[in-house]
């Protein structure tokens, strides 16, 4: 199967910014969408953005003009970059992978998530 493992996050204060990545491990494997998704205490999971293999984005408008999402595919990596960040932003990302894995003998979709970080925005 499908592994990502993420890096980046922090504790930044209010207008500042922060890097993370999310890269995926585990065979031959070819991605259709990655997403990242970020869940506040008490509140449900939400999508942030979204950037398919053909680097469309599309962005939460919370975030818009502030968070830019990008995919190296030759690293299998995808970054979120956030400027301006806000006491709001404050919460756990998670990202996501959509694609096709080959088992050895037939390809299989697989959809896989990355195990979090922490970003912490203080006022």
């Amino acid at each position: 199967q499908v592994q990502l493992v993420q890096s980046g996050g922090g504790l930044v204060q209010t207008g500042g910014s922060l890097r993370l990545s999310c890269t995926a491990y585990g065979g031959a494997f070819s991605i259709n969408t990655m997403d990242w998704h970020r869940q506040a205490p008490g509140k449900q999971r939400d999508l942030v953005a979204t950037i398919t293999s053909e680097g469309v984005t599309n962005y939460v408008d919370s975030v818009k003009g502030r968070f830019t999402v990008s995919l190296d595919n030759a690293k299998n990596t995808m970054y979120l970059q956030m400027n301006s960040l806000k006491p709001e932003d404050t919460a756990t990302y998670y990202c996501n992978a959509s694609g096709l894995y080959y088992t050895g003998t037939y390809y299989s979709e697989f959809n896989s998530w990355g195990q979090g970080t922490q970003v912490s925005v203080s006022t």
